[in-house]
This record gives structure tokens, sequence and C-alpha cells, in this order.
């Protein structure tokens, strides 16, 4: 789609779509994303355009009516569910963009952005296993249908997880920044423990979302 911005807006778009380039004067809005000086679509929707006289821009923006308010950005502190760990990346499903809940956003966590220090040594399964959730921040857009994240700050890592073996819904509580426990069984396991902050996390909005996912996996008769 790489013509005249003004013979595009008002035509349908998809996910992917590489919309217009990306200049001082023209930045991306909702429903896109900026990579490698292009602006692409992450909606399926109608390509908009708004002029922001204030700033001085054309804002390029893609609407439907699915078009959710909040999408990650670069900075933001974002709560996350681990779904596949290997000893290259960690794979996840973004829940919340700070307090907000979100649609379902895949994510993804390198290697060398778990932690700030000892990067060559890092093993991704001892920071992290499936099933925990996580806070992390969100790095620029490197690549069009992931957002890379980073939990290198102390105040970044695991928030809620259950150790192999543990009774159901027993969460293990942290014993140090490297390790977590479960309370009833005193198993210890490797982690990247998150200092939490108040202004990142709401523990109940999280467990009431896993709750609610669980419930429809069980209603479409999967686990």
């Amino acid at each position: 789609m790489e013509q005249d911005k003004s013979q595009s807006i008002g035509k349908i778009c998809i996910p992917g779509m590489r919309l217009c380039t990306a200049t001082k004067d023209r930045i991306g809005g909702p429903g896109t994303n900026v990579l490698q000086g292009y602006i692409y679509a992450t909606l399926a929707g109608i390509l908009k355009s708004i002029e922001d006289k204030e700033k001085k821009v054309t804002i390029i923006s893609v609407e439907s009516p699915t078009t959710p308010s909040i999408l990650p950005k670069p900075g933001d502190v974002v709560t996350a569910k681990v779904t596949v760990v290997n000893s290259r990346l960690v794979h996840c499903i973004i829940l919340c963009v700070g307090p907000h809940l979100v649609r379902p956003y895949r994510g993804v966590l390198k290697k060398e952005d778990i932690k700030s220090t000892d990067k060559d040594r890092i093993d991704p399964y001892k920071c992290f296993r499936p099933g925990d959730v996580i806070l992390a921040k969100v790095l620029p857009l490197t690549e069009i249908h992931w957002y890379h994240l980073t939990t290198a700050e102390n105040e970044l890592g695991v928030a809620i997880a259950t150790a192999e073996g543990s009774p159901q819904g027993v969460n293990m509580v942290p014993i140090n920044w490297s390790e977590m426990q479960c309370p009833k069984t005193l198993v210890k396991e490797p982690r990247k423990v998150a200092r939490i902050l108040p202004d990142y996390f709401d523990q109940n909005q999280v467990i009431s979302y896993t709750d609610a996912e669980n419930d429809t996996k069980l209603v479409n008769g999967t686990k």
C-alpha cells in the first residue's frame, strides 16, 4: 500500500499491511505500529487520518468495531502469562497494560533481556516456567507480530507462580530475589522474582482474568 496516503484513507486494512512511510510529520496511531521507517496495521479495519494541529503532525490509525482502547507501547509495564520457555526465548501472552485488561497480545522475552547482569550465563528455565504470571516492560518494536519485552529491572519478573506438585490454587511466595517456595509442600524453585509495586499489578484482576480464560477452555473441551 505504498501510495499517497490521501488515496488510501478509508480503505480496508488487515494486520501486517504496510500503510505508508513514517516521518516527522506523519506518525502511527491506534491500531498501527512503526517498524523500520514504515507504519503497519496491527488490526483489521478502516484506515483513518487525523490532523493534530497542536503538534503539527498527521496521525495514521486503523479503526474497527473491535479496536481495543489500549495498545501496548514502548515503555509500558504489562502483566503477561508465560506459555513457552526454551534456552533462548520466553513466549507469553500479554493480559494487562498497566492496570487495564486488554485483549491477549503475543509477547516474547529474549534471554539477554531477562536480567541486567550475567546476560551470557542466564538460564531462562531458572527464571520462568510456563504458567507464571510476570511483570515486564515493552521494548521498541522490532517485529510486527510480537511485542518484545524485558524484565531487566528489579521491579519486573515473576509475580505469581505455582511449584510443580503444589496443590491447585496455592501460589508460591518469594524467599529472595531468585527463589520462590510453596507454603504447603515447602518446595523451592528458582525464579526471577519481581519487586512488585502496587501501581504495576492487581493480583485479583489477573486471577479473575485467568479463571475466565480457563472456563472458556473447559467449555470448548480443551485443557
